[in-house]
Protein backbone atom coordinates (compact mmCIF):
# COMPACT_ATOMS: atom_id res chain seq x y z
CA UNK A 1 0.00 0.00 0.00
CA UNK A 2 1.66 3.57 -1.08
CA UNK A 3 1.51 6.31 1.46
CA UNK A 4 1.03 9.58 1.59
CA UNK A 5 3.48 11.95 0.13
CA UNK A 6 3.52 15.37 1.92
CA UNK A 7 6.04 17.22 -0.45
CA UNK A 8 3.68 16.51 -2.96
CA UNK A 9 0.93 19.26 -2.08
CA UNK A 10 3.41 22.02 -2.50
CA UNK A 11 4.62 20.66 -5.80
CA UNK A 12 1.26 20.49 -7.08
CA UNK A 13 -0.01 24.05 -5.77
CA UNK A 14 3.03 25.62 -7.34
CA UNK A 15 2.10 24.01 -10.25
CA UNK A 16 -1.44 25.49 -10.56
CA UNK A 17 -0.14 28.53 -10.04
CA UNK A 18 2.83 28.86 -12.28
CA UNK A 19 0.64 26.98 -15.38
CA UNK A 20 -2.52 28.54 -14.80
CA UNK A 21 -4.93 25.68 -12.95
CA UNK A 22 -5.74 27.83 -10.17
CA UNK A 23 -5.10 31.24 -8.72
CA UNK A 24 -6.08 32.83 -5.18
CA UNK A 25 -9.39 34.50 -5.97
CA UNK A 26 -8.91 38.61 -5.27
CA UNK A 27 -5.30 38.34 -4.88
CA UNK A 28 -4.43 41.77 -5.90
CA UNK A 29 -6.55 42.43 -3.06
CA UNK A 30 -4.30 40.30 -0.56
CA UNK A 31 -7.14 37.31 -1.46
CA UNK A 32 -9.98 36.28 -0.03
CA UNK A 33 -9.95 33.37 2.20
CA UNK A 34 -10.60 29.92 0.98
CA UNK A 35 -11.90 30.60 -2.87
CA UNK A 36 -10.08 30.30 -5.46
CA UNK A 37 -10.28 30.74 -9.34
CA UNK A 38 -9.69 28.50 -11.76
CA UNK A 39 -7.81 29.99 -14.56
CA UNK A 40 -7.20 28.81 -18.29
CA UNK A 41 -6.37 25.41 -17.53
CA UNK A 42 -8.19 24.58 -14.61
CA UNK A 43 -11.13 25.91 -16.43
CA UNK A 44 -10.26 23.15 -18.76
CA UNK A 45 -9.49 20.24 -16.39
CA UNK A 46 -12.72 20.93 -13.92
CA UNK A 47 -14.93 21.69 -16.97
CA UNK A 48 -13.83 17.87 -18.27
CA UNK A 49 -14.08 16.26 -15.02
CA UNK A 50 -17.75 17.36 -15.11
CA UNK A 51 -17.99 16.42 -18.65
CA UNK A 52 -17.38 12.92 -17.58
CA UNK A 53 -18.82 12.16 -15.09
CA UNK A 54 -21.94 13.91 -16.92
CA UNK A 55 -21.47 11.58 -19.68
CA UNK A 56 -21.06 8.47 -17.29
CA UNK A 57 -23.81 8.88 -15.05
CA UNK A 58 -26.19 10.78 -18.02
CA UNK A 59 -25.50 10.28 -22.04
CA UNK A 60 -24.46 6.93 -21.30
CA UNK A 61 -27.80 5.81 -19.43
CA UNK A 62 -31.37 5.72 -19.84
CA UNK A 63 -32.25 5.67 -16.37
CA UNK A 64 -31.16 8.84 -15.61
CA UNK A 65 -31.83 12.62 -16.62
CA UNK A 66 -30.74 15.89 -15.62
CA UNK A 67 -31.57 19.08 -14.12
CA UNK A 68 -29.92 22.84 -12.81
CA UNK A 69 -32.14 23.79 -9.94
CA UNK A 70 -31.65 27.07 -8.44
CA UNK A 71 -29.10 27.73 -5.80
CA UNK A 72 -31.33 30.31 -3.49
CA UNK A 73 -33.92 28.69 -2.12
CA UNK A 74 -36.38 29.08 0.75
CA UNK A 75 -36.37 28.13 4.52
CA UNK A 76 -39.32 25.91 4.30
CA UNK A 77 -36.71 23.32 1.78
CA UNK A 78 -34.20 23.33 4.56
CA UNK A 79 -36.66 23.51 7.62
CA UNK A 80 -37.96 19.75 5.87
CA UNK A 81 -34.56 18.41 4.97
CA UNK A 82 -33.20 19.11 8.52
CA UNK A 83 -30.18 21.75 7.25
CA UNK A 84 -31.86 24.37 9.83
CA UNK A 85 -31.45 22.20 12.45
CA UNK A 86 -28.78 19.61 12.07
CA UNK A 87 -26.52 20.94 9.14
CA UNK A 88 -24.10 22.19 12.09
CA UNK A 89 -20.29 21.86 13.04
CA UNK A 90 -18.98 22.18 16.92
CA UNK A 91 -16.96 25.57 17.14
CA UNK A 92 -14.68 26.89 19.72
CA UNK A 93 -12.80 29.96 20.25
CA UNK A 94 -9.21 30.37 21.65
CA UNK A 95 -9.34 33.04 24.63
CA UNK A 96 -5.35 33.71 24.14
CA UNK A 97 -5.77 34.01 19.72
CA UNK A 98 -8.95 34.41 19.10
CA UNK A 99 -8.97 32.06 16.56
CA UNK A 100 -11.71 29.74 16.12
CA UNK A 101 -11.63 25.97 15.37
CA UNK A 102 -13.80 22.86 14.47
CA UNK A 103 -13.56 21.01 17.46
CA UNK A 104 -14.21 17.22 15.85
CA UNK A 105 -10.65 17.91 13.63
CA UNK A 106 -8.32 19.00 16.53
CA UNK A 107 -5.77 16.74 16.96
CA UNK A 108 -5.23 17.71 20.69
CA UNK A 109 -9.46 18.85 22.25
CA UNK A 110 -7.82 21.21 25.00
CA UNK A 111 -4.79 22.86 22.65
CA UNK A 112 -4.90 25.56 20.01
CA UNK A 113 -3.52 24.72 16.59
CA UNK A 114 -2.82 28.27 16.15
CA UNK A 115 -1.23 29.59 19.35
CA UNK A 116 -0.30 26.36 21.06
CA UNK A 117 -1.51 27.45 24.40
CA UNK A 118 -3.64 24.52 26.98
CA UNK A 119 -6.73 25.54 28.26
CA UNK A 120 -8.22 28.58 26.13
CA UNK A 121 -10.57 27.01 24.45
CA UNK A 122 -13.97 27.85 24.94
CA UNK A 123 -16.91 25.44 25.50
CA UNK A 124 -18.12 23.62 22.14
CA UNK A 125 -21.10 25.60 20.36
CA UNK A 126 -23.50 24.17 17.49
CA UNK A 127 -22.40 26.55 14.21
CA UNK A 128 -24.83 25.96 11.22
CA UNK A 129 -22.69 25.64 8.01
CA UNK A 130 -25.38 27.39 5.62
CA UNK A 131 -25.22 30.91 4.28
CA UNK A 132 -28.08 33.18 5.07
CA UNK A 133 -28.92 36.35 2.79
CA UNK A 134 -32.16 38.44 1.75
CA UNK A 135 -34.17 38.43 -1.59
CA UNK A 136 -35.60 41.79 -2.71
CA UNK A 137 -35.31 45.46 -1.48
CA UNK A 138 -36.30 44.71 1.61
CA UNK A 139 -34.32 43.00 4.35
CA UNK A 140 -36.27 41.20 7.51
CA UNK A 141 -37.15 37.26 8.48
CA UNK A 142 -40.39 37.34 5.43
CA UNK A 143 -36.74 37.81 3.14
CA UNK A 144 -34.47 35.25 4.23
CA UNK A 145 -33.25 33.04 1.65
CA UNK A 146 -29.99 30.59 1.97
CA UNK A 147 -27.67 29.56 -0.59
CA UNK A 148 -27.68 25.65 -0.85
CA UNK A 149 -25.35 23.58 1.23
CA UNK A 150 -25.37 20.55 -1.36
CA UNK A 151 -27.36 20.45 -4.65
CA UNK A 152 -29.25 17.28 -3.73
CA UNK A 153 -32.44 19.02 -2.01
CA UNK A 154 -33.21 20.84 -5.91
CA UNK A 155 -33.54 17.16 -6.61
CA UNK A 156 -36.11 15.50 -4.26
CA UNK A 157 -37.89 19.00 -5.11
CA UNK A 158 -38.06 18.03 -8.25
CA UNK A 159 -38.80 14.61 -7.91
CA UNK A 160 -42.86 15.08 -9.08
CA UNK A 161 -41.81 17.22 -11.74
CA UNK A 162 -39.52 14.71 -13.49
CA UNK A 163 -41.72 11.55 -13.13
CA UNK A 164 -44.58 13.34 -14.75
CA UNK A 165 -42.71 14.54 -17.39
CA UNK A 166 -39.60 12.27 -18.07
CA UNK A 167 -41.84 9.16 -18.66
CA UNK A 168 -39.67 7.55 -16.08
CA UNK A 169 -40.00 5.40 -13.30
CA UNK A 170 -38.28 3.16 -10.47
CA UNK A 171 -35.23 2.22 -10.63
CA UNK A 172 -34.25 5.91 -12.17
CA UNK A 173 -32.40 8.74 -11.26
CA UNK A 174 -31.98 12.88 -11.52
CA UNK A 175 -28.44 14.21 -11.98
CA UNK A 176 -26.74 17.37 -11.32
CA UNK A 177 -23.98 19.17 -11.40
CA UNK A 178 -23.68 22.72 -9.88
CA UNK A 179 -22.02 25.17 -7.15
CA UNK A 180 -23.08 24.44 -3.14
CA UNK A 181 -21.50 26.82 -0.38
CA UNK A 182 -20.74 26.04 3.15
CA UNK A 183 -19.76 28.30 5.71
CA UNK A 184 -17.20 26.17 6.76
CA UNK A 185 -15.33 26.68 10.38
CA UNK A 186 -12.01 25.52 8.99
CA UNK A 187 -11.41 25.40 5.47
CA UNK A 188 -8.05 24.24 3.68
CA UNK A 189 -5.92 21.82 1.81
CA UNK A 190 -6.28 24.18 -1.46
CA UNK A 191 -9.06 23.23 -3.35
CA UNK A 192 -10.08 20.65 -1.08
CA UNK A 193 -12.29 22.09 1.48
CA UNK A 194 -13.68 25.61 0.30
CA UNK A 195 -16.63 27.43 1.18
CA UNK A 196 -17.47 27.76 -2.48
CA UNK A 197 -17.17 24.55 -4.36
CA UNK A 198 -19.46 22.38 -7.14
CA UNK A 199 -20.88 19.17 -6.95
CA UNK A 200 -22.04 16.43 -8.66
CA UNK A 201 -24.80 14.43 -7.00
CA UNK A 202 -26.97 12.22 -8.37
CA UNK A 203 -30.66 10.69 -6.64
CA UNK A 204 -31.67 7.33 -7.81
CA UNK A 205 -34.99 6.38 -6.53
CA UNK A 206 -35.62 2.56 -6.35
CA UNK A 207 -38.24 0.24 -5.53
CA UNK A 208 -37.58 0.24 -1.28
CA UNK A 209 -37.14 -3.69 -1.43
CA UNK A 210 -34.62 -2.93 -3.93
CA UNK A 211 -32.71 -0.11 -1.99
CA UNK A 212 -29.88 -2.57 -0.72
CA UNK A 213 -28.91 -3.47 -4.26
CA UNK A 214 -28.88 -0.69 -6.17
CA UNK A 215 -26.78 0.78 -3.29
CA UNK A 216 -24.08 -1.94 -3.55
CA UNK A 217 -24.18 -1.19 -7.64
CA UNK A 218 -23.68 2.51 -7.08
CA UNK A 219 -20.59 1.71 -4.73
CA UNK A 220 -18.70 -0.43 -7.43
CA UNK A 221 -19.94 1.82 -10.36
CA UNK A 222 -18.14 4.80 -8.88
CA UNK A 223 -15.19 3.06 -8.11
CA UNK A 224 -14.78 1.76 -11.80
CA UNK A 225 -15.01 5.29 -12.96
CA UNK A 226 -12.46 6.74 -11.38
CA UNK A 227 -10.20 3.90 -12.67
CA UNK A 228 -11.33 4.05 -16.17
CA UNK A 229 -10.19 7.64 -16.20
CA UNK A 230 -6.56 6.90 -15.01
CA UNK A 231 -6.93 7.31 -11.15
CA UNK A 232 -4.40 4.33 -9.56
CA UNK A 233 -6.41 2.01 -8.22
CA UNK A 234 -3.84 1.32 -5.27
CA UNK A 235 -4.99 5.64 -4.09
CA UNK A 236 -8.18 4.12 -3.57
CA UNK A 237 -10.21 2.48 -1.31
CA UNK A 238 -14.52 2.22 -0.64
CA UNK A 239 -14.61 2.99 3.19
CA UNK A 240 -18.18 1.51 4.50
CA UNK A 241 -19.13 3.79 6.91
CA UNK A 242 -19.15 2.59 11.33
CA UNK A 243 -22.85 3.24 12.65
CA UNK A 244 -21.64 5.92 14.58
CA UNK A 245 -20.65 7.47 11.83
CA UNK A 246 -24.03 7.29 9.69
CA UNK A 247 -26.50 10.56 9.14
CA UNK A 248 -29.58 9.20 10.60
CA UNK A 249 -31.72 8.70 7.54
CA UNK A 250 -28.96 6.21 6.26
CA UNK A 251 -28.89 2.74 6.66
CA UNK A 252 -25.59 1.98 4.69
CA UNK A 253 -22.82 5.09 3.45
CA UNK A 254 -19.46 4.67 1.92
CA UNK A 255 -16.80 6.78 1.33
CA UNK A 256 -14.44 6.76 -2.02
CA UNK A 257 -11.41 7.65 -0.77
CA UNK A 258 -8.10 9.30 -2.30
CA UNK A 259 -4.55 9.03 -0.60
CA UNK A 260 -3.93 12.59 -0.96
CA UNK A 261 -0.30 13.84 0.43
CA UNK A 262 -1.90 14.50 3.95
CA UNK A 263 -3.86 10.94 4.24
CA UNK A 264 -6.73 9.48 2.96
CA UNK A 265 -9.76 11.49 2.70
CA UNK A 266 -13.15 11.53 0.49
CA UNK A 267 -13.90 11.94 -2.86
CA UNK A 268 -17.54 10.74 -3.23
CA UNK A 269 -20.15 9.51 -0.53
CA UNK A 270 -22.55 7.01 -1.80
CA UNK A 271 -25.66 7.13 0.79
CA UNK A 272 -28.57 4.89 1.29
CA UNK A 273 -30.91 7.41 2.13
CA UNK A 274 -33.91 5.16 2.45
CA UNK A 275 -37.29 7.37 2.35
CA UNK A 276 -36.35 9.97 4.35
CA UNK A 277 -35.94 13.17 2.06
CA UNK A 278 -39.18 12.59 -0.23
CA UNK A 279 -41.29 11.84 3.41
CA UNK A 280 -39.86 15.13 4.91
CA UNK A 281 -40.53 16.99 1.67
CA UNK A 282 -44.28 15.46 1.38
CA UNK A 283 -45.05 16.80 4.82
CA UNK A 284 -43.94 20.16 5.11
CA UNK A 285 -44.95 20.69 1.15
CA UNK A 286 -48.05 18.68 1.61
CA UNK A 287 -47.24 17.59 -1.85
CA UNK A 288 -47.52 13.61 -2.30
CA UNK A 289 -44.52 12.25 -3.36
CA UNK A 290 -45.03 9.37 -4.63
CA UNK A 291 -44.67 6.29 -6.70
CA UNK A 292 -48.22 4.65 -8.30
CA UNK A 293 -46.69 1.10 -9.73
CA UNK A 294 -49.67 0.28 -12.18
CA UNK A 295 -48.34 -3.23 -12.82
CA UNK A 296 -48.33 -4.29 -8.85
CA UNK A 297 -51.08 -2.11 -8.16
CA UNK A 298 -49.34 -0.89 -5.19
CA UNK A 299 -48.31 2.86 -3.89
CA UNK A 300 -45.36 3.51 -2.54
CA UNK A 301 -42.00 6.01 -2.00
CA UNK A 302 -39.27 5.04 -3.52
CA UNK A 303 -36.02 4.57 -1.20
CA UNK A 304 -32.63 7.39 -2.72
CA UNK A 305 -29.27 5.76 -3.27
CA UNK A 306 -27.52 9.15 -3.88
CA UNK A 307 -23.50 8.94 -5.04
CA UNK A 308 -22.53 12.69 -4.46
CA UNK A 309 -19.21 13.81 -5.30
CA UNK A 310 -16.70 17.14 -5.10
CA UNK A 311 -15.48 17.91 -8.68
CA UNK A 312 -13.01 20.03 -7.19
CA UNK A 313 -11.35 18.08 -4.96
CA UNK A 314 -11.67 15.34 -7.97
CA UNK A 315 -9.79 17.35 -10.15
CA UNK A 316 -7.09 17.95 -7.65
CA UNK A 317 -7.16 14.47 -6.99
CA UNK A 318 -6.63 13.51 -10.61
CA UNK A 319 -3.79 16.23 -11.18
CA UNK A 320 -1.84 14.59 -8.08
CA UNK A 321 -3.04 11.04 -9.33
CA UNK A 322 -0.61 11.95 -12.84
CA UNK A 323 2.02 14.32 -11.66
CA UNK A 324 5.27 12.55 -12.68
CA UNK A 325 8.75 13.39 -12.43
CA UNK A 326 11.65 11.41 -14.81
CA UNK A 327 15.09 11.55 -16.17
CA UNK A 328 15.54 12.21 -19.91
CA UNK A 329 19.03 13.33 -21.19
CA UNK A 330 20.04 13.82 -17.66
CA UNK A 331 17.53 16.85 -17.04
CA UNK A 332 13.61 16.67 -14.93
CA UNK A 333 10.98 16.31 -17.18
CA UNK A 334 7.49 16.37 -15.19
CA UNK A 335 4.78 15.04 -17.16
CA UNK A 336 0.76 15.03 -16.25
CA UNK A 337 -0.15 11.64 -17.49
CA UNK A 338 -3.32 12.84 -17.26
CA UNK A 339 -6.02 10.47 -19.15
CA UNK A 340 -6.45 11.93 -22.20
CA UNK A 341 -10.51 13.13 -21.91
CA UNK A 342 -9.12 14.69 -18.63
CA UNK A 343 -6.48 16.72 -20.43
CA UNK A 344 -6.87 20.80 -20.96
CA UNK A 345 -5.84 20.50 -24.39
CA UNK A 346 -5.84 17.54 -26.03
CA UNK A 347 -3.39 18.28 -28.61
CA UNK A 348 -1.00 21.20 -29.41
CA UNK A 349 0.52 22.57 -32.81
CA UNK A 350 4.04 23.95 -32.67
CA UNK A 351 4.89 25.65 -35.99
CA UNK A 352 9.56 24.13 -35.88
CA UNK A 353 10.07 28.36 -35.49
CA UNK A 354 8.24 31.66 -35.61
CA UNK A 355 8.77 32.21 -39.51
CA UNK A 356 6.47 33.64 -41.09
CA UNK A 357 6.62 30.64 -43.67
CA UNK A 358 5.71 28.52 -41.20
CA UNK A 359 2.75 30.31 -40.15
CA UNK A 360 -0.11 29.73 -42.52
CA UNK A 361 0.39 25.73 -42.50
CA UNK A 362 0.20 25.95 -38.86
CA UNK A 363 -2.61 27.44 -38.92
CA UNK A 364 -4.61 25.57 -40.93
CA UNK A 365 -3.55 22.18 -38.97
CA UNK A 366 -4.74 24.22 -36.18
CA UNK A 367 -7.75 25.08 -38.23
CA UNK A 368 -8.44 20.72 -39.39
CA UNK A 369 -8.43 19.86 -35.31
CA UNK A 370 -9.78 22.63 -33.41
CA UNK A 371 -14.02 21.79 -34.46
CA UNK A 372 -12.73 18.28 -32.75
CA UNK A 373 -10.80 18.76 -29.55
CA UNK A 374 -9.74 21.59 -27.80
CA UNK A 375 -6.48 22.97 -29.21
CA UNK A 376 -3.19 24.96 -28.13
CA UNK A 377 -1.18 26.86 -30.23
CA UNK A 378 2.51 27.90 -29.41
CA UNK A 379 5.72 29.19 -31.40
CA UNK A 380 7.52 30.59 -28.65
CA UNK A 381 10.93 29.08 -27.28
CA UNK A 382 13.00 26.23 -28.82
CA UNK A 383 10.83 23.08 -29.61
CA UNK A 384 12.17 21.31 -26.73
CA UNK A 385 11.01 23.72 -23.87
CA UNK A 386 7.64 23.59 -25.94
CA UNK A 387 7.46 19.56 -25.65
CA UNK A 388 8.37 20.12 -22.08
CA UNK A 389 5.33 22.39 -20.99
CA UNK A 390 3.08 20.62 -22.79
CA UNK A 391 4.50 17.51 -20.93
CA UNK A 392 3.99 19.52 -17.80
CA UNK A 393 0.47 20.81 -18.48
CA UNK A 394 -0.90 17.29 -19.56
CA UNK A 395 -1.09 17.98 -23.24
CA UNK A 396 -1.44 14.42 -24.74
CA UNK A 397 -0.02 15.04 -28.16
CA UNK A 398 1.72 17.42 -30.30
CA UNK A 399 1.36 18.14 -33.87
CA UNK A 400 4.68 19.81 -34.81
CA UNK A 401 4.83 21.89 -38.27
CA UNK A 402 8.51 22.29 -39.98
CA UNK A 403 10.35 23.58 -43.04
CA UNK A 404 9.90 19.99 -44.82
CA UNK A 405 5.93 20.14 -44.20
CA UNK A 406 6.28 23.14 -46.92
CA UNK A 407 7.63 20.38 -49.32
CA UNK A 408 6.11 17.01 -48.31
CA UNK A 409 2.53 18.13 -46.50
CA UNK A 410 3.00 15.80 -43.92
CA UNK A 411 3.64 17.39 -39.78
CA UNK A 412 4.68 15.31 -36.98
CA UNK A 413 2.95 13.68 -34.30
CA UNK A 414 4.46 13.75 -30.78
CA UNK A 415 2.84 10.93 -27.97
CA UNK A 416 3.46 12.54 -24.23
CA UNK A 417 4.08 9.42 -22.52
CA UNK A 418 6.11 7.59 -25.05
CA UNK A 419 7.72 10.81 -26.37
CA UNK A 420 7.31 8.27 -29.43
CA UNK A 421 7.22 10.36 -32.84
CA UNK A 422 5.52 9.47 -36.33
CA UNK A 423 4.88 11.52 -39.35
CA UNK A 424 1.65 11.69 -41.22
CA UNK A 425 0.22 13.65 -43.95
CA UNK A 426 -1.73 16.90 -43.17
CA UNK A 427 -4.78 15.03 -44.73
CA UNK A 428 -4.45 12.17 -42.13
CA UNK A 429 -3.59 14.01 -39.09
CA UNK A 430 -7.79 14.56 -38.21
CA UNK A 431 -7.89 10.54 -38.42
CA UNK A 432 -4.58 9.91 -36.17
CA UNK A 433 -4.99 12.27 -33.86
CA UNK A 434 -8.43 10.18 -33.51
CA UNK A 435 -6.83 7.08 -32.94
CA UNK A 436 -4.27 8.42 -30.32
CA UNK A 437 -6.42 9.61 -28.55
CA UNK A 438 -9.18 6.87 -28.62
CA UNK A 439 -12.21 9.21 -29.22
Amino acid sequence: MPEAAPSLFDTIVNLCKRRGFVFPSAEIYGGFRSTYDYGPLGVHLLRNVKNEWWRSMVQLRDDVVGLDAAILGPPAIWEASGHLANFTDPLVDCRNCKERHRLDKLEDPDTCPSCGKTGTLTEARQFNLMFKTHAGPVEGAGAEVYLRPETAQGMFVNFKNVLETSRKKPPFGIAQVGKSFRNEITPGNFVFRTREFEQMEMEFFVPPADATKWYEYWCQERMDWYISLGMPEDKLRLRPHEADELSHYSSGTSDVEFLFPWGWDELEGIANRGEYDLVQHAKHSGEKLEFFDQAANERYVPHVIEPAAGATRTAMAFLMAAYDEEEVNDEKRVVLRLHPRLAPFKVAVLPLSKKEELTPTAREVLRLLQPHWQTDYDETQAIGRRYRRQDEIGTPLCVTVDFDTLDDRAVTVRERDSMEQVRVPIDEVVDTVRAKLGF
